[in-house]
């Protein structure tokens, strides 16, 4: 099957990565970033997880998917703020049985590409790992213990069964610990909990996550976001977010200790617009809407978008 990376960053670098080890043969990343597209598809992609670093060859680039051809999957890696741009842009590459797969990190992206794409023709999930592109042509991959790629359909189909399973199959074989849920909802909710409470704080206090969770203030911004996301999810009919999020800190920890989580990554290193609408706004969004309170993440989520609108003005040593 062919498939589209319509976002090739880190994590969609990462995620075309274990795809192209896991046997998928025709595989274009799409990119704005030209020096990384251009030493892709002349020298191949450096790859690097916990097993060794890796040499691939075969994958096609393009700075756009205006002229890629239509494909069998589409799938979005572009920040959940961009996804209706994006897919306004590339809907030259989706055909009428083209399935579109959102593996973004946070809530709602389903329902952004539902504005584009039949129910029927979309999957979501996400993927469990830290991820980094450390120049053009070289890709890191620190996946979490335990299950680390996940998606189901908005609506089951011959179309997304399909796609899915080659999906999963590509993965699996790639080197990931792969589901492929019948409801993906309660794995979504537990990764964007866990992303909501690390990624605002460590970008807000500029720390890794260690050094957040060695402060007994930065722990409690936390766990507060965690419960709080937690209780939404369980009014919304989605269980056990809160039980995972306590039993998995360990393997948190161990995982992604000495690292800035993206959004921090993109408020200390980039001066970009972050995720932040689609973590802990979202949760909020989501707690109005079943009258649950989020206090943490309303003003988190304030504070966050305070930042990225100022960067040009803030005074840092």
């Amino acid at each position: 099957m062919k498939i589209a990376m319509l976002g090739s960053g880190a994590t969609g670098s990462v995620f075309a990565s274990y795809l192209k080890m896991g046997g998928a043969d025709d595989i274009v990343l799409v990119d704005l970033y030209k020096d990384h597209m251009d030493k892709v598809a002349k020298d191949g992609m450096k790859f690097t997880d916990p097993r060794g670093t890796f040499h691939l060859e075969g994958f096609k680039t393009a700075y756009s998917a205006e002229n890629i051809g239509i494909v069998d999957i589409a799938i979005i890696m572009v920040k959940a703020t961009q996804t209706e741009e994006l897919l306004e842009k590339s809907m030259a590459c989706i055909g009428e049985h083209t399935v579109v797969a959102t593996l973004q990190n946070g809530l709602g992206n389903d329902e952004h590409v539902k504005k584009f794409v039949p129910a029927d023709r979309v999957l979501f999930g996400c993927g469990n790992m830290g991820t980094e592109l450390h120049g053009p042509g070289v890709c890191v991959a620190k996946p979490l213990g335990g299950e680390n790629m996940y998606f189901g359909a908005s609506e089951n189909s011959e179309l997304t069964e399909k796609a899915g399973n080659y999906l999963k199959e590509c993965f699996e074989k790639g080197g990931l610990s792969v589901h492929f849920y019948d409801d993906v909802r309660p794995a979504i909710w537990k990764k964007a909990t866990s992303n909501a409470g690390m990624n605002t704080v460590c970008a807000v206090l500029r720390l890794k996550v260690s050094e957040v969770m060695a402060h007994p203030c930065g722990s409690e911004l936390v766990w507060s976001i965690w419960k709080e996301a937690s209780d939404v999810s369980e009014a919304m009919g989605i269980e056990g977010v809160w039980e995972f999020t306590v039993g998995n800190i360990d393997n948190l920890m161990a995982a992604i200790g000495n690292y800035y989580p993206s959004m921090a990554q993109d408020m200390l290193f980039g001066k970009r617009q972050t995720e932040v609408t689609a973590l802990t706004g979202a949760v909020s969004d989501y707690g109005r809407k079943y009258g649950v309170p989020t206090p943490v993440c309303d003003v988190l989520t304030k504070v966050v978008k305070a930042i990225e609108a100022n960067y040009d003005k803030q005074v840092l040593q």
